[in-house]
Parts: C-alpha cells; sequence; structure tokens
C-alpha cells in the first residue's frame, strides 16, 4: 500500500538529546564520542597561562574521574592541563556498568583523548597518570605507542591482583600480563579494602624508556604488592622510582592525611622535576 505526500505543515520530531546516566544531556556536558558510539564524560583542568606539560589522568574500577579533582588542581598549580573521563561503564559515561566487551575499549578511548588534547596542544611534553585499574590501562596505553609519552605515574597500578581479591581484578590482571579475556564483568569492589580513611571512600558502585614512578600501600588487598616490584625490575628505563607506604591500604591519595600528604609531595616532586625544562615530548 502506497503512503500519500507527507503533510508540508508537520512539524519533524525532536529526537531527544543523548544523557547520562543521571539523566544529564550530554549536550551541556563536555564529552567526547568514542568509535562504539558511546558517549564519554570529560573533565579539563587548566592552567591561567600556557600549559608547560599535559596529563591524562585514568580512574580505577568502579569510581570516575571526579574523584582526583584535588590531584588534578595539584597539578594545574604546576603549570599543567589535566584532562579525563569516565571509562565506559563508570560515572557519567555510557555503557553497561563495569562491564567491558575488551579491554582494550579502555585503552584505545584514552589514546582518542590524548590525540584530541594534543591537537589543540602540539609539542607539549604529555604524562600519563593512572590508578589501580586506571594503572593498568595506563601501562598498556604507553605500551601501544612506544616513545610517544614523557612518563608515567602509578598509583596502586593492577600488576598483579592479590589472592584476597583474585576475584575482583581477574581480568585485569590477567590483560596487562596476557592481553586478551573477552566478556568478563569487572565485578564488585569491597569499599573496605580501599583506604583506612573511610570518610574518603566514595565509590560509585611499556614503553622500555619511560619514565615512571609506583606508588604502592603494602597493605593492599586489590593489587599485590609484587606487582609493583615486577613492573620495576621488567622496566628498562633507568628513570623510575618505587615507593611503598607501609600498612597503607589501596586509594594512596585517598588515605589517613599523612599518607596522602607525603604521596601528593611525591607526584609534585617527581612531576616538577620532568617538566621544568619542556619544549621537547621526549622522555627524559
Amino acid at each position: 500500500m502506497e503512503t500519500g505526500p507527507e503533510d508540508p505543515f508537520r512539524m519533524p520530531e525532536e529526537s531527544s538529546p543523548r544523557r547520562t546516566p543521571q539523566s544529564v544531556p550530554y549536550q551541556d556536558l563536555p564529552h567526547l564520542v568514542n568509535a562504539d558510539g558511546q558517549y564519554l564524560f570529560c573533565r579539563y583542568w587548566k592552567p591561567s597561562g600556557t600549559p608547560r606539560a599535559l596529563v591524562f589522568v585514568s580512574h580505577g574500577a568502579g569510581e570516575h574521574c571526579g574523584r582526583y579533582d584535588e590531584l588534578a588542581r595539584m597539578l594545574v598549580g604546576l603549570e599543567l592541563l589535566v584532562f579525563a573521563h569516565d571509562h565506559v561503564g563508570h560515572g557519567q559515561s555510557e555503557g553497561e556498568r563495569m562491564v567491558v566487551s575488551d579491554f582494550q575499549v579502555f585503552i584505545r578511548d584514552v589514546l582518542q583523548h590524548v590525540d584530541v588534547v594534543q591537537k589543540d596542544h602540539p609539542g607539549l611534553p604529555i604524562f600519563l597518570l593512572g590508578h589501580s585499574m586506571g594503572g593498568a590501562i595506563t601501562i598498556l596505553t604507553a605500551a601501544e605507542r612506544p616513545g610517544h609519552f614523557s612518563g608515567m605515574v602509578l598509583i596502586s597500578p593492577l600488576v598483579l591482583a592479590n589472592p584476597e581479591s583474585a576475584t575482583t581484578f581477574k581480568v585485569l590482571a590477567v590483560k596487562v600480563l596476557n592481553l586478551v579475556l573477552p566478556n568478563v564483568s569487572l565485578g564488585r569492589i569491597d569499599s573496605s579494602t580501599l583506604s583506612r580513611n573511610k570518610t574518603e571512600v566514595d565509590i560509585y558502585n611499556t614503553d622500555p624508556l619511560i619514565c615512571r614512578a609506583g606508588l604502592k600501600g603494602s597493605a593492599d588487598r586489590l593489587c599485590d604488592s609484587r606487582g609493583a616490584y615486577l613492573l620495576m625490575e621488567s622496566a628498562k628505563s633507568q628513570d623510575k622510582t618505587l615507593k611503598i607506604y607501609e600498612g597503607a591500604y589501596h586509594i594512596l591519595h585517598k588515605e589517613l592525611p599523612e599518607v596522602t600528604n607525603s604521596v601528593f609531595r611525591e607526584i609534585n616532586t617527581w612531576v616538577s622535576q620532568r617538566t621544568a625544562a619542556t619544549g621537547t615530548g621526549s622522555p627524559p
């Protein structure tokens, strides 16, 4: 059956705008669209003047990039442009909550975001900073583009899952070491294992030349501290630092004040030393 001509006076239907899982229109938020057409919420912390370097922050499993605001502001104080996004399935980004079909999606999205920002700031050195799962993403992202990044800071990076929490991070640890595992849930996270500062627990429920800094808590019950030692021993770079915080848990940047303050000082000093003489994107 043929249909007649369209009513010339009929107004076209308005397509509803894409919204975050919290029902906020993406058109009102900074965002990017990844290769799968998923919308990712982005954050940018910009210095008042011209930035000396760029830093991408990769958050951990079950959280969001907004939890790194204090750390990002500290880096902005060093005249750095800091940027991040909520990974697929996290925070205000689209995707099934804490489920990923292929861990490579996280890495691909980071590289896309890096390319977008570097296009606007060509020639600036770029660093990666990652915590936990974000540490694993950071390691694999750097390995994807040898020589591209000037360094990385790893806070309790996921290299080996602690046997006590193997079911939580089994996919990510295996991915770092063996590269591929399809369609496995990241699982739930026991918040009591994250930080001794309970007021700060707010979970939303390699390049051989790259310089790197590793920060770990000896009482981390999610990521085995032996993984940090393994990473440092295997790295061919001579510019590498590892600091272990005795008795500290997983989220060192949200730990007891004496630990968190030390972590911030360590990161500040490490990054300051490597951005003091900018003008080249090559590793020191």
